[in-house]
């Protein structure tokens, strides 16, 4: 199924959760926030939030530096 992340197209499997991608996309959970289809997701909803077609999401990662 085809959702958007970050304002790109991406090509997933269906039944994907958002941690799968999360995974998929070789990112740290603990150090990103995820906005669904307009809404900031709390991350204890990560394992259960369940990707339809069509939705849109932001991955924001935190950066250190300085």
């Amino acid at each position: 199924m085809k959702i958007i992340v970050n304002g790109k197209q991406k090509e997933i499997a269906r039944a994907s959760t958002l941690i799968s991608l999360v995974r998929e996309l070789e990112l740290n959970p603990e150090a990103i926030v995820a906005e669904h289809n307009g809404r900031i997701v709390a991350r204890d909803e990560y394992d259960s939030l369940a990707l339809a077609e069509n939705d849109t999401l932001e991955l924001i990662r935190f950066v250190g530096g300085g």
